[in-house]
């Protein structure tokens, strides 16, 4: 079977299926690309996620160790410096809101640590911090796909 389209070249059924087949090929290996990507993003995003409310939950025990426990060993603040540092080195992966979350966090420990097994404020300061970064990752996780 044959077709003519204002030419002297007929276009035979072979050729348009042939066409065809090559535009589905190309369509279908795009969105197999794309779809790759984005479980890829998806995947790096739930680990370093998972991975941030554990160390936020280990940093929340220094804390309370540390201010109501009055426990020297496990509210020690240079484990606490070491949390707070792999935080923020974590959120450099996720989005820019978990960043800032964590970004505010370190700066919060920053200025409470030296007070933390006296003060409640400042237990409560970090606290806060750590609750916003938290919550920061939660959204992030809920806005996986």
């Amino acid at each position: 079977m044959r077709f003519s389209i204002k030419g002297d070249q007929p276009i035979t059924v072979f050729q348009i299926t042939a066409l065809f087949s090559m535009i589905f090929a190309l369509i279908g290996f795009s969105y197999n690309v794309w779809r790759m990507e984005i479980t890829e993003y998806n995947s790096n995003m739930r680990s370093a996620s998972f991975e941030l409310l554990l160390q936020l939950s280990e940093l929340e025990g220094i804390v309370y160790a540390a201010h109501y426990d009055q426990d020297k060993f496990e509210g020690n603040p240079r484990k606490g410096w070491i949390k707070v540092n792999l935080i923020a080195d974590l959120s450099m992966i996720a989005e820019p809101e978990v960043n800032l979350s964590a970004n505010a966090l370190k700066q919060s420990w920053q200025e409470n640590w030296q007070e933390l097994s006296q003060s409640e404020e400042s237990a409560q300061n970090v606290i806060e911090a750590i609750d916003s970064t938290r919550n920061s990752v939660r959204d992030l996780i809920s806005q996986l796909n």
